[in-house]
């Protein structure tokens, strides 16, 4: 017992250091002279950036749910040759470094690239353009949302649909009726977690897209220039960031509890 009492408190020791590690920097943030920096969050440079992150991270999010679900549900569903590779495959953007993405990105689509080439007679052209940084993320987040998305569809009691197809119910009335709202919190996980990563998304932006003030630079972008001109003022986009983070960390905890509650 004595043994039992000792490890709980070296255990709760080295958890206590590993919290005030992870939280450390964000009481310093918030323990910054806030004064210029609020006044700052208003500047046109901070909104031309918030505007940019908002209507890419949006189309994004749209483009990830129309792929990812459907490749969720077929890869939760159906057994096939080569299904080993293909989840190697989709896992493949949350391994590599994002300066690395950023870089296989310019080589694909760029005027040369693999993809690139054959859209340039068309006077398509990707890097370094508003399509750049939606593409950037999409292929960064795309795979958080499949996951969530799998495990969700993975979860669904498959005698319902059986039953449901012996009266008649077509593949997409099933899908529709059944399979979406018993997986609805899944869902909206990773549609949460894909939306807040791709509105973190730094390095294959920087490389493939740019830094194109109020063409290409996202909110990430914009701290690190204006880490180059004034401090408080990427403190203050930080700030948001932050705010941001703990706002859909809060979300998912209340999803998390809600589909726990629903199995009790």
């Amino acid at each position: 017992m004595k043994d039992k009492g000792l490890f709980k408190v070296i255990l709760a020791l080295i958890c206590s250091i590993c919290v005030l590690f992870l939280i450390s920097p964000i009481i310093a943030l918030f323990t910054f002279p806030w004064g210029k920096s609020l006044a700052l969050i208003l500047h046109p440079f901070v909104l031309q950036a918030l505007i940019i992150s908002l209507k890419s991270t949006f189309l994004s999010l749209l483009i990830i749910i129309a792929v990812g679900m459907p490749t969720a549900y077929y890869m939760a569903r159906y057994s096939f040759w080569g299904k080993g590779f293909v989840e190697i495959i989709l896992q493949i953007p949350l391994v590599l470094p994002p300066a690395v993405t950023g870089l296989l990105l310019l080589v694909t689509f760029g005027r040369n690239g693999l993809i690139g080439k054959y859209l340039s007679p068309f006077g398509i052209q990707l890097p370094f353009t508003f399509i750049a940084v939606v593409v950037a993320q999409v292929f960064i987040a795309i795979p958080i949302f499949i996951q969530s998305a799998r495990n969700g569809f993975e979860k669904v009691d498959r005698e319902i649909e059986n039953s449901a197809a012996v009266f008649g119910a077509s593949s997409l009335q099933i899908f529709y009726n059944i399979t979406l709202p018993l997986s609805k919190n899944a869902l909206i996980t990773g549609a949460i977690l894909s939306w807040a990563r791709a509105l973190a998304e730094f390095g294959a932006t920087i490389l493939f897209a740019g830094n194109l003030a109020g063409k290409t630079q996202t909110m990430p972008l914009a701290i690190y220039t204006a880490m180059e001109k004034d401090l408080n003022l990427s403190m203050g986009i930080a700030a948001c960031l932050v705010v941001v983070s703990i706002v859909v960390l809060v979300i998912l905890k209340y999803i998390t509890r809600a589909e726990v509650d629903s199995y009790v």
